[in-house]
């Protein structure tokens, strides 16, 4: 009998397969081994090992069995020799077979040494993503990306890249939407063709629409079954059109680097969604091309405002006696220079619900939010202006901005000056320089000082929430007590991950922030954001960045919000990832059956079947606490903080006392 050989030099690597009796006569078992899988058999007494890949589909020959005295392929039924390989008929398309040996201690094949890695196009993708600053790519690895997956495989290897394996791919895009938010710069969140690229999308539509940095990373069937219908077939490019800032898709012989270059600098400069597609074919395409970097690829983005505008600004501004400053997200990198300004003129500064934190409730002229989630006390100030400031705000109906006050609106992306109507000043420019050169340029003004009536105000309102913290149920615990303890327990410098709900709203009501940043889906305002996005935000404190480094990641979510992404816990456990999960449980999509009730519709199909989520996350591997009574409060949520790893408080709450 004579053995289909390995051409090339003999094997130089034998690897123990098999111990003694393990595969009974007659049977086949897949076997892996270093990164090689074979198919064993055992058949008229004898051992050998064949290529596992049948050479027609690829199907798994270890998964097969022999019938009639022949090795049958599993997945289209064509036999091989279980021994040499062979084809029946004297066929060319044999099986590659290994040299065996039978020792005392198992069977042990011996395969070639393993030839040096030839580079790949993946590899100058994934290297230029590198270049790019991109540390962090949340995912799926599956069949139609394994050769991109393998090239983040050796970069993580090489510590210039964290992968996390997640448990479905919204949870993903969710976390790198997070991270950009945070951070202002990229994460990638990657995914095979079809089902997976498509599960994506929520998390990237949230990225759109709140202008994070964002790579989609995602395989394609084959480059030469597209648009044929192929299995998992989805034209990735009209599905993206409408998220993506860029799509770039890499065919034979593309400049890899540049689709990357491309890809990170839209990202970066339009604050957006990149989206890249790679064939599975093409992604093992050999390339010498050195990476990509963003060397001379960015502009100086620090632009100042147009002369014209900053005068009329200014001037306007020196006339007032009752200026409110507004802040939203956009104005995130810019605060101590607004803070100085506002110093300056003595007045109220307000936030958007997506900028709650961006001011501390204990400055002095903090108001806390402003609009429908937001304390009586930024509506007060707004209703009291004669001039409202907005910094880097979207001028929401959520939030509710005066359209009637004279307003200064100064923002960089000039599509959002006068979005929705007129404003008096729309001032093109970088918040930060402008800010800088409105303290620079303002002189003396006429505005009075406010600081007493932020005081007067604060006191009202908290007043209030003293009376509302003794509103008692049997239900379970009020969101009043839950957010007063809550603000006692959470760490000064905390990352606050929210998700959308009955929660969000007494969230923005109820907790008092000092510095933490609070990160949020805004006007996508979906429902499963909070727990992903926290997974986002714990991999930034895992960097050399001051700002985040070491700080606390606490995720605040509904029950119904958690319920999407219940399987990332172990997502969370397997990386271990410290984060610290206050969950409000109501059993109830409390904000639905709210606007039910309001709407003089019927409460229908919003309750909700719960398991134990304390005892759920203890099944997962994670610390699980379970909360029936304010008493218990200031306890758990310390036992949790202070747990190193991933924890949860579950508060049982009333969906009537938020």
């Amino acid at each position: 009998m004579t053995e289909r050989q390995n051409p090339g030099p003999a094997p130089t690597v034998w690897l123990k397969t098999l111990s003694p009796d393990e595969l009974p006569e007659g049977r086949v078992k897949q076997v892996t081994c270093a990164r090689r899988t074979v198919c064993m058999t055992h058949f008229r007494g004898k051992y050998a090992a064949l290529d596992n890949r049948c050479p027609h589909q690829g199907g798994p020959l270890g998964e097969g069995s022999i019938e009639k005295g022949w090795l049958r392929c599993p997945w289209h039924g064509w036999d091989f020799d279980p021994l040499t390989g062979d084809s029946p008929g004297g066929h060319d398309d044999g099986v590659e077979t290994f040299p065996v040996e039978v020792r005392d201690d198992g069977v042990y094949v011996g395969f070639p040494e393993e030839a040096a890695h030839v580079r790949t196009s993946s590899d100058a993708m994934v290297e230029t993503m590198v270049a790019w600053g991109v540390k962090h790519v949340f995912g799926m690895v599956g069949h139609s990306n394994l050769g991109f997956a393998d090239a983040m495989r050796r970069r993580e290897a090489a510590g210039d890249l964290r992968f996390y394996g997640i448990r479905h791919e919204g949870a993903a895009s969710f976390a790198a939407s997070a991270y950009g938010k945070l951070t202002g710069r990229p994460a990638g969140c990657f995914s095979i063709a079809g089902p997976g690229a498509t599960n994506l999308l929520t998390g990237l539509w949230d990225a759109h629409v709140d202008r994070a940095p964002v790579l989609a990373l995602t395989g394609q069937v084959p480059s030469q079954l597209i648009g044929r219908g192929a299995f998992q077939e989805v034209d990735l490019a009209a599905a993206f059109g409408g998220v993506a800032v860029y799509t770039g898709v890499a065919m034979a012989h593309t400049n890899y680097p540049e689709l990357v270059n491309l890809a990170c600098k839209n990202a970066i400069l339009k604050g957006g969604v990149s989206h890249l597609v790679f064939p599975d074919d093409v992604q093992v395409e050999s390339s010498s091309a050195a990476p990509g970097t963003p060397i001379g690829r960015l502009p100086e983005r620090e632009v100042a405002p147009p002369e014209a505008a900053l005068t009329d600004a200014l001037d306007r501004l020196r006339a007032a006696k009752r200026p409110a400053i507004i802040v939203g997200h956009g104005a995130r990198f810019a605060m101590p220079d607004v803070l100085a300004l506002a110093e300056t003129l003595r007045c109220p500064v307000l936030t958007t619900f997506k900028g709650k934190g961006l001011v501390a409730d204990n400055h002095p002229l903090g108001c806390g939010v402003l609009g429908r989630s937001g304390t009586p006390i930024a509506s007060w100030f707004m209703n009291e202006a004669d001039l409202l400031v907005v910094f880097g705000a979207s001028f929401s109906n959520h939030t509710g901005i005066s359209s009637y006050k004279p307003t200064i609106q100064i923002d960089y992306d000039p599509m959002s000056l006068a979005r929705f109507h007129p404003v008096t000043v729309p001032v093109w420019g970088e918040i930060g320089v402008t800010v800088r050169l409105m303290q620079t340029l303002l002189g003396d003004t006429q505005a009075v000082d406010q600081t007493a009536e932020v005081a007067e105000r604060w006191a009202i309102w908290r007043a209030e929430k003293d009376r509302r913290l003794h509103e008692r149920s049997d239900q379970g615990v009020g969101s009043p007590a839950v957010f007063r303890a809550l603000t006692r327990a959470v760490p000064a410098d905390a990352i606050m991950a929210v998700d959308v709900g009955n929660n969000t709203y007494s969230f923005g009501r109820y907790f008092e922030c000092e510095r933490q940043a609070i990160l949020m889906s805004g006007y996508l305002g979906s429902i499963g954001f909070g727990y992903p996005a926290a997974m986002g935000a714990w991999a930034a404190t895992q960097e050399d960045d001051p700002r985040f480094k070491g700080r606390k990641v606490i995720a605040v979510t509904g029950d119904g919000g958690f319920g999407q992404y219940l399987g990332e816990v172990t997502t969370a456990v397997k990386y271990g990832m410290n984060i610290t999960h206050v969950l409000l449980n109501n059993s109830e999509l409390g904000k639905i059956s709210k606007e039910q009730r309001a709407g003089d519709w019927d409460v229908w199909q919003t309750s909700l079947k719960n398991p134990s989520f304390a005892a759920y996350a203890e099944l997962c591997g994670a610390k699980g606490i379970r909360v029936d009574d304010d008493a218990q409060l200031d306890a758990a949520l310390a036992e949790a903080i202070h747990y190193d790893g991933p924890s949860l408080v579950e508060i049982v709450t009333d969906a009537l006392l938020i």
